[in-house]
């Protein structure tokens, strides 16, 4: 079952909000620190280059939370980071990570990013087949590529991702046995697998069944080719319990068949040793995440709404994908929710809703309502549309400070781009 506990209470966030005004996501450091060394520590057992365990990495999604501050957490916790644009490559070369602790992976990709991402250092991972000429005539072959596989009508997808064979993402199974001869003969000496087949799964078994997919096709490419897999990159899409009755994907679970895997497969193939990293961003900080918003209006018509004072723009997956996200109400945890509203915003759109329908206690003007499990494509998905601003970011330390670690936007923001004399 999922923990619906805040990691603050309503006297707490009294204190925060005195000098922080609501809307604002915070997110909270102590659970981030734990939850990567959960995953750092399942998979302790995985070999680096030398057979050595050690060699793990899990390459954070940027564009889950695209926050340097965050990310520093995350890289003083191990982790490397996984970009997919220019603005994500800058951020980790603005907090000093370079080299192969970034990992580029993008699609539809301009050759001025890939030219970024060699400049750090990055491991460059290709999404197409003509991409093998497309960087190597325009900048060269790196030493070092990785190419993510689409596995088509192979594998199934999940209803986030969909069918893999209707993705723009990646080589088919032709394509990749095709693809590393020539990128080769360009030049590439080292290589890796990549696939990224599902988005929130909270199944453990899919992961397992994905290891054995890029184990089997590693295989494959060394006595076909005679090209050996240095890494396998899982991807990410290890979800997590948006809803109360959910329960968290267990990484023990995960890392227990994929030894199972390693050893079946991989050990008598001359494999060994193979790096096996991951990309996950969500499981990382989404649940560590909140939206901390209070009700400034209520309205009763044919149905009950609570309005709040932050809206779509500071929280985009329930109206888009109409995702559900836990919802407190600080101070009255013990109350029965035996009141039914629709908890909006004030966007010029009907889906502006954070929540349908929902239970929960009765909520007076100016109670604090917090949104859960806001750590990850949260904040990074917010927009403008109405002129509605995006709000602030505060990072809750082990010690209950808060630091900010994004302001709040201004109208001078919104017309900074804009020529309205």
């Amino acid at each position: 079952m999922k923990d619906l506990t805040l990691p603050f209470d309503k006297a707490l966030l009294d204190r925060i909000v005195a000098e922080h005004p609501t809307p604002f996501h915070i997110y909270d450091e102590r659970g981030i620190r734990d939850n990567a060394r959960a995953l750092d520590d399942a998979f302790s057992w995985v070999p680096d280059s030398t057979g050595t365990p050690g060699g793990f990495k899990n390459y954070f999604a940027v564009k889950a939370l695209p926050n340097p501050h965050v990310m520093r957490v995350l890289h003083e916790a191990g982790m490397g980071f996984d970009c997919s644009s220019m603005a994500e490559l800058v951020l980790c070369e603005r907090i000093g990570v370079r080299g192969e602790q970034i990992m580029f992976t993008s699609n539809d990709t301009p050759l001025h990013e890939y030219a970024k991402a060699q400049e750090l250092g990055a491991v460059i991972n290709l999404d197409d087949i003509t991409h093998i000429d497309y960087l190597s005539n325009g900048l060269g072959m790196p030493e070092l590529i990785c190419m993510r596989y689409n596995p088509g009508p192979l594998r199934e997808g999940n209803v986030i991702i969909g069918k893999p064979e209707e993705a723009k993402y990646g080589f088919t199974r032709d394509q990749i046995l095709q693809g590393y001869k020539p990128a080769r003969e360009l030049g590439a000496r080292r290589f890796g697998l990549h696939t990224m087949v599902a988005s929130n799964e909270l199944n453990p078994d899919y992961f397992v069944e994905t290891a054995v997919m890029l184990f089997e096709l590693a295989v494959e490419l060394k006595e076909k080719l005679d090209i050996r897999i240095e890494f396998v990159n899982l991807g990410g899409g290890i979800g997590i319990p948006y809803r109360p009755d959910q329960t968290a994907v267990d990484y023990q679970r995960v890392s227990d068949g994929i030894k199972a895997a390693y050893d079946r497969l991989i050990k008598p193939a001359g494999l060994d040793p193979l790096r096996i990293v991951f990309e996950n961003g969500r499981v990382i900080t989404g649940p560590y995440g909140y939206l901390v918003t209070r009700a400034i209006h209520r309205k009763d018509t044919y149905k009950q709404y609570i309005g709040l004072d932050g809206n779509m723009a500071n929280l985009m997956r329930p109206g888009m994908y109409g995702a559900y996200h836990h919802i407190s109400v600080p101070g009255k945890e013990a109350e029965p929710a035996d009141q039914t509203y629709d908890v909006v915003g004030s966007l010029c759109e009907n889906n502006d809703k954070f929540a349908i329908d929902r239970p929960l206690p009765r909520i007076d003007i100016g109670d604090y309502v917090v949104i859960h499990d806001t750590g990850a494509h949260g904040y990074s998905m917010g927009f403008n549309y109405n002129g509605k601003l995006r709000s602030a970011e505060l990072l809750l330390h082990p010690d209950s400070s808060v630091t900010k670690i994004r302001r709040a936007e201004t109208l001078e923001d919104y017309f900074a781009t804009l020529d309205v004399s």
